[in-house]
């Protein structure tokens, strides 16, 4: 890797690489300490990651609106239970504009490359057409959901009709009378299916695999409420905590999959009421354990099925041809459109193949987690001193807010920041042996939930089959075990002589 010696680099304490949640949510509670020495990194034009890119129809969070806002930062004003994608982005908006968020961003900054140096125990950042940057401490809070997973399909080089992904919406496309092939069956997919379905003349969903769908409570909060929620904060955090541990109950049929099985029953006759033809609702039921793959909440997917127009399509696409698509039965369907509701590349070896990040002894992240992504508590990474991760491997949640989650590694890396002051040291490391241990604890843990023996494969899994995505329990573990950092899970290294330092 070469710098150019002309280039004037710029230090600075702590850099944020990506302006989501998480870059926001650690911007917020650096400023609430005081620490002003950051600066926030985003690729992208403006702030918001997952919510500013998603604002496809229908586009929505499956998190109750309460839950899934800072604890810190609360939005009292929320329009109903679950929030729509605009809302929730007007409340990251208003959050940046109350804490003076963008006074530290670097909008089109995208980093290429950060290198760890041992001697200075800094972060060298190499960054897209600008200056480098030397950090002491580097913290990526780019989340899993950001690269768009685009399946090749033969033929799609020839395709002469409008191509996209739910996450690169094209709004200046007008759908109207049009013939559209939309792939896949996920989050995404499941939320602007029902939306396009009255627009379009003809729509061809391509469905590998069905997907577990359950109710969705639209209900949209009071006025007496929203005032309630303002003028008392402990009706809103009462509120709150209802909604948590509502959510918390969900890990009981996630680790003995036996009970979920009569959940599954309920789904299973929701499915049935809500298509009318016996055939069809046979086919959009998942032969899988309902878990096992995300769960997903809609009252618009399935009656979608039975409008004239929709037509559920279960075999494979064989190809693209100029205005068509031909499906593995030989059979072809007339295309304008195709959308790809296929979701994103969730393992980090794969997506952040265009990132490269060195550690100690030029040691690349993409080969320390060759077998599959470990962390210590998805934060920190042995060999990669000063080096923290928001959402890292096993702390993105099946049941519950990943929100929590993230204030909870936000205070957990203040911590660490604070210990490395403290001690006149320069970096902390998580010692090899201490990640190890925990994550074989993660991954007994795993066993036997119905993320790896319901009978399916999904993103939460690397292609061999390790689940490197989830917290397999409760959440409030998970903030018991991080609320004090043990400084004997740690190195701590000096850059006076870029040695050990005992504690």
């Amino acid at each position: 890797m070469q710098h150019a010696s002309y280039q004037k680099i710029q230090t600075i304490k702590i850099a944020i690489i990506g302006a989501g949640f998480g870059g926001l949510a650690m911007a917020i509670r650096l400023l609430q300490n005081n620490i002003r020495d950051f600066v926030v990194l985003e690729k992208a034009a403006d702030l918001g990651g997952t919510w500013r890119d998603n604002q496809y129809p229908g586009a929505a969070c499956d998190v109750q609106s309460h839950m899934y806002s800072l604890s810190f930062a609360p939005k009292t004003d929320w329009s109903k239970r679950y929030a729509e994608a605009d809302e929730i982005f007007g409340y990251m908006q208003d959050l940046a504009a109350r804490y003076q968020f963008k006074e530290f961003c670097r909008f089109e900054h995208e980093v290429i490359c950060a290198k760890y140096d041992e001697d200075g125990c800094y972060w060298h950042i190499d960054i897209k057409d600008e200056a480098p940057l030397q950090a002491q401490f580097l913290i990526f809070a780019s989340g899993p959901l950001h690269v768009p997973q685009i399946p090749h399909i033969q033929g799609i080089e020839t395709f002469k009709g409008k191509v996209f992904h739910s996450s690169q919406w094209d709004h200046s496309y007008d759908l109207s009378n049009k013939h559209v092939a939309s792939i896949g069956t996920g989050g995404s997919a499941i939320q602007y299916i029902p939306e396009i379905a009255p627009q379009v003349k003809q729509l061809y969903v391509m469905q590998r695999t069905a997907a577990w769908v359950i109710p969705r409570d639209e209900r949209r909060y009071s006025k007496l409420d929203q005032s309630l929620f303002k003028h008392s904060e402990s009706y809103r955090k009462l509120h709150r905590t209802r909604l948590y541990w509502s959510n918390e109950s969900r890990v009981v049929p996630i680790v003995k999959p036996t009970i979920m099985k009569y959940g599954q029953k309920l789904a299973e006759a929701f499915i049935r009421y809500q298509v009318k033809d016996k055939q069809l609702a046979k086919k959009l039921t998942p032969d899988f354990v309902m878990g096992c793959k995300r769960i997903l909440i809609s009252n618009k997917y399935f009656p979608t099925f039975n409008r004239e127009n929709v037509e559920l399509i279960t075999d494979g696409i064989r190809e693209l041809k100029a205005h068509s698509i031909v499906t593995n039965d030989g059979k072809e369907r007339p295309i304008d459109c195709l959308i790809y509701g296929t979701g994103f590349v969730t393992d980090p070896r794969i997506y952040l193949k265009k990132f490269e990040c060195y550690g100690k002894q030029n040691i690349e992240l993409k080969t320390a987690w060759k077998n599959g992504p470990e962390s210590y508590y998805g934060i920190c990474t042995a060999g990669f001193p000063n080096l923290f991760q928001l959402l890292g491997p096993n702390t993105v949640l099946g049941h519950n807010s990943v929100i929590f989650m993230i204030e909870s590694q936000v205070d957990y890396i203040l911590q660490l920041i604070r210990k490395v002051d403290l001690s006149q040291c320069s970096a902390i490391e998580v010692k090899q042996e201490q990640q190890d241990r925990f994550n074989q604890k993660i991954q007994q843990q795993l066993q036997g939930t119905v993320w790896q023996a319901g009978g399916c494969v999904s993103w939460y899994q690397t292609q061999e089959g390790k689940n490197f995505s989830l917290w397999p329990t409760y959440t409030w573990q998970y903030w018991l075990q991080t609320r004090k950092v043990d400084i004997a899970d740690y190195h701590l290294w000096s850059n006076r002589d870029a040695k050990k330092i005992a504690v």
